[in-house]
């Protein structure tokens, strides 16, 4: 998406996930500690944070799907590998903790790429907020949310849980969930307005995908500026709202892909996006 690159070379290997990227500019990440229900480490959290730094530079890019392997999506913090180590951290290495934490959602948010979350089973903790910050949520019948942080002593507002979950479904839902941590299953998820969709879990892959390669093959640059526009409108006044909805409108007037779209109605084809 952007055209400015550093002197430092995109990740090749990125150890403590897996990541793909197929023909159609889709890629996909992959916890791939199915023993564990992917639990997060530090390393993971690190890797994620500056995986969704680079996205944005990759011209083979154009979506992101986020999934699991086995049972769970993401079962979140590892008790032992970070809650059992930050028992003998210092305030400084558990505030730097924690705001790494953060900056995963906030890249997450403020990548311009969609963002797919396909929950094929627990998503728990630091894992149900990650689906959270995705821009659609596609969960297998098999999946549930829970928000556990208050179970086990912390408060439920982490990661900017407590921002994005009363935008999705309401500040009543919101507090029912964070307070009580309680586990929510595929189909109230559904109800509650946190699911796009509920499939069987046999079909959650390749629906992701179809979905991805939609998005990846469309007006790229006109997802992104819509992305960048409901995230920022939600803390605005209407009026705010009109005036940032008329620029960018503007500025896309003069896109070559609104180009594209006259030229292809006038002779009747299909656009083909270039996504600039």
């Amino acid at each position: 998406m952007s055209p400015f690159r550093a002197s430092a070379a995109i990740t090749k290997d990125w150890r403590h996930f897996r990541l793909e990227v197929d023909e159609h500019r889709v890629a996909t990440v992959t916890f791939i500690r199915p023993e564990k229900l992917n639990a997060l480490t530090f390393e993971i959290y690190a890797d994620l944070r500056d995986l969704l730094a680079e996205l944005p530079h990759r011209e083979d890019v154009r979506a992101l799907i986020i999934t699991g392997t086995g049972r769970g999506f993401c079962s979140g913090g590892d008790v032992h590998e970070i809650i059992g180590k930050l028992q003998e951290a210092g305030p400084r290495d558990l505030l730097e903790f924690s705001r790494m934490t953060g900056a995963v959602v906030q890249r997450m948010r403020e990548c311009p790429l969609p963002i797919i979350a396909a929950v094929n089973g627990i998503a728990a903790g630091a894992g149900a907020v990650i689906a959270l910050a995705a821009d659609f949520r596609l969960l297998a019948t098999s999946a549930s949310f829970a928000f556990l942080f208050t179970k086990v002593g912390l408060a439920g507002a982490d990661m900017g849980a407590a921002y994005l979950l009363p935008r999705l479904v309401g500040l009543g839902r919101a507090t029912e969930l964070l307070m009580l941590g309680e586990t929510m299953d595929a189909q109230r998820s559904y109800q509650i307005g946190l699911a796009n969709a509920v499939l069987d879990d046999g079909v959650l892959a390749p629906r992701a995908q179809d979905l991805a390669r939609r998005l990846a093959s469309g007006p790229a640059l006109a997802f992104a500026t819509t992305k960048m526009l409901l995230a920022r409108e939600v803390d605005m006044d209407l009026a705010g709202s009109l005036e940032l909805e008329a620029m960018a409108q503007a500025l896309l007037m003069k896109s070559e892909d609104h180009a594209e779209f006259y030229e292809a109605f006038k002779l009747g084809r299909d656009p083909n996006w270039s996504g600039r």
